[in-house]
């Protein structure tokens, strides 16, 4: 098959949704079939690859659920993305959060292809769906078919858009965590207590509760340490750094992006890891990499992460925001070797039923099953449309067909 994959966001900058359409590619690819990835991008073309069709470099950062998303608002996009489709001719267009403006929606303004929309994103409301729902209906409407990442999502979305859809998780790459040659971090691997955070320093990544929790983890283990990993500058990092400073915190650690390849080895440097989001998040990513990663957990108890983890199985659940809960579970993590033993195995076996072999394959099925459906409606309503000719012709012919010819 011929498959447009398409994201709204700033590819490729970290994030999500442009993780798991760049995992979908790969995988595609290793089955097979010829992908595309459209999107706009501050990236140079000759980084991007020849399998990434951008089009538009001007990004526009746009406050979100909590967060910041950086997307396109050009104009150019309009006649580049009807040029693409028409030169492409894809088999598939898959496009990522339908919703977002501009460039989902006017992929499916025009794509005459099959088009498959994933809903990614998680909010209690949403105060622009309220309002355009009549508008983004009409473009939803042109969906074969609509995928969510989770329960919480779908019971979102279906409050605006009610109809047909199936769930099919995000998925992880078990082997890049869980491989047994990563090496720790050398300056972090010294037998200390690691507690791990990922995650941008955004208001709904809840960093500010953990790093509030530590003062009074530090009172029961004084040797435990705070690993801060993630894409975030000294701009969003510098109200935290006078916070530790002005309560003479020690032993935490900015890190700031690391790359890809060096993400798992902060993993395997953990001795516990913390999720302490507030809410917005439809899954947890993040959670699944720990898991991979054979790291116990202690993550905030929203609905987007209690679709991959059980309390008291991969991990310990608590209550959002509630900073002395955080600290509590932490400490009885790190003083408890055989609780944390025991999490492990169960996050092990969990993020294997989420490896991107699995989840790419489910995708492709989903694409045949609708493919199959719309050659099957396609062919029903040909043979109608010849059965009504063939009647319409026979209604005109029968009178001369009753007409005796006299001698």
């Amino acid at each position: 098959m011929k498959i447009a994959l398409v994201t709204p966001y700033d590819y490729p900058y970290p994030g999500g949704v442009n993780e798991h359409v760049t995992a979908l590619d790969r995988e595609f690819r290793a089955l097979g079939h010829d992908t595309r990835i459209i999107a706009a991008s501050t990236t140079n073309e000759d980084v991007l690859g020849d399998h990434v069709i951008k089009v538009s470099n001007a990004i526009s950062p746009m406050p979100f659920s909590g967060s910041t998303a950086r997307i396109t608002l050009s104009p150019q996009v309009y006649r580049r993305v009807k040029k693409i489709l028409k030169t492409e001719k894809f088999d598939v267009v898959h496009v990522h959060e339908p919703g977002v403006p501009m460039l989902s929606l006017v992929v499916l303004r025009h794509s005459h292809a099959l088009n498959v929309g994933t809903f990614h994103a998680f909010r209690e409301t949403n105060a622009l769906y309220e309002v355009a729902a009549p508008l983004v209906k009409r473009v939803f409407n042109r969906l074969d078919g609509r995928i969510f990442v989770s329960e919480a999502v779908r019971d979102y979305i279906t409050q605006y858009f009610p109809g047909d859809y199936t769930i099919i998780p995000n998925g992880i790459n078990c082997e890049r965590f869980s491989a047994p040659d990563i090496k720790p971090i050398e300056r972090f691997n010294d037998g200390r207590p690691n507690i791990l955070f990922v995650g941008r320093l955004d208001k709904r990544k809840g960093f500010r509760h953990l790093l509030r929790a530590y003062p009074y983890i530090k009172l029961v283990i004084p040797n435990a340490r705070l690993i801060v990993v993630g894409a975030f500058g000294d701009k969003e990092k510098a109200p935290f750094l006078r916070y530790a400073r002005t309560h003479k915190l020690r032993g935490v650690h900015f890190v700031g992006y690391v790359s890809p390849a060096e993400l798992p080895r902060y993993y395997r440097t953990a001795t516990v890891f913390c999720a302490p989001n507030t809410g917005f998040e439809s899954f947890g990513i993040i959670l699944l990499e720990a898991m991979a990663a054979g790291v116990p957990i202690v993550a905030s108890d929203i609905a987007g992460f209690r679709t991959v983890i059980q309390d008291c199985a991969e991990g310990t659940l608590v209550p959002p925001g509630n900073e002395q809960a955080i600290a509590r579970a932490l400490v009885h993590l790190l003083r408890d070797p055989a609780r944390r033993a025991e999490m492990t195995l169960c996050g092990k076996r969990k993020a294997l039923e989420y490896d991107w072999s699995i989840i790419a394959k489910r995708v492709l099925t989903y694409y045949q099953d609708l493919l199959a459906a719309r050659s099957l409606a396609t062919h029903i309503q040909s043979t109608a449309g010849k059965w009504r000719m063939a009647r319409v012709r026979h209604l005109l012919n029968w009178p001369r067909r009753r007409r005796k010819v006299t001698p």
